[in-house]
């Protein structure tokens, strides 16, 4: 008995003609290439000019990455370095109260209390010192108006001109960057 072939579905058949379409496409398309190429091969392609432009290439390519790379580097040390900077804005005035704290004991107030309060101030300080933040303390310095701020003005002939007279509030510095200036009065003769 022999066998009859099975009739093939009519999805087969559209699946067929496709493949076919897409076979005819790229057949015509590699054709293209060929005459492009073909054209390509005048007497004005220069294959060692066109090695010369790749290698120009290539090192520009490599320049622009070392570049980068060395950019994102560097962004990533200042963000380490300078990381800290709006958390220590935050803790400063805590430093500001336990100074005033110290400087505004009553009478009635106990030693211990005292000692209490400056240890506590010269342990946050230490550890501030830690991650590299600074007081600025410029009493009997030339001002600085980077490091200082001016709230006042005084006249004083024993000093020198624009030297700092009296700190109303420490300044502080993260490694080499002012975060916050130190507020002064200054001579003016």
């Amino acid at each position: 008995m022999a066998k009859k072939p099975k009739a093939k579905d009519k999805t087969d058949l559209k699946d067929n003609s496709i493949d076919a379409e897409v076979d005819l496409e790229e057949a015509e398309s590699s054709e293209d290439e060929v005459d492009s190429l073909d054209e390509d091969s005048d007497e004005s392609y220069n294959p060692e000019e066109k090695i010369k432009d790749l290698e120009e290439a290539l090192l520009r390519s490599r320049a622009e990455l070392d570049n980068a790379f060395k950019r994102n580097t560097a962004d990533i040390e200042k963000a380490h370095k300078y990381g800290v900077e709006r958390l220590l804005n935050e803790l400063l005035p805590v430093v500001d109260n336990l100074e005033h704290a110290l400087n505004n004991f009553s009478k009635d107030s106990t030693k211990e209390d005292r000692q209490g309060v400056e240890l506590t101030l010269k342990s946050f300080e230490s550890a501030l010192d830690k991650f590299g933040i600074r007081p600025i303390y410029p009493l009997n310095e030339q001002f600085d108006p980077v490091r200082h701020e001016a709230v006042m003005t005084s006249k004083d002939p024993k000093k020198q001109n624009n030297e700092i007279e009296n700190i109303f509030q420490r300044g502080w510095e993260l490694h080499d960057r002012v975060v916050r200036p130190a507020r002064v009065s200054v001579i003016k003769n």
